[in-house]
């Protein structure tokens, strides 16, 4: 998903798009998940990038929602977000030898 959010609204309070904008993203990482993953991979990891107007900072998946408090906070007119989802292998743990 590459989009641009409005962060102000004549209609709504601030809080309540902000609130809106992250439903959206909640509920999009929600459906990716649900994709079935590559036979040789075990889940999926997300890239997330923000910026005013493309893609400035990466931020993990977990700040998504700060990144974008912080622009509503900084009184942006918009946020540009992108989430790509991306198939991951599980790292195994590495077998300590027996000497």
């Amino acid at each position: 998903m590459k989009k641009s959010f409005d962060l102000t609204d004549p209609k709504h309070e601030p809080a309540r798009v902000v609130e809106a904008i992250k439903h959206q993203l909640r509920k999009y990482i929600r459906r990716e998940r649900r994709k079935a993953v590559p036979e040789e991979f075990d889940f999926w990891a997300f890239d997330c990038k923000v910026g005013r107007e493309g893609p400035e900072r990466e931020v993990a998946e977990k700040d998504l929602g700060r990144a974008i408090d912080e622009a509503a906070a900084a009184q942006w007119e918009a946020i540009y977000v992108e989430v790509v989802a991306t198939p991951v292998k599980r790292a195994g743990k590495a077998i300590p030898s027996s000497s």
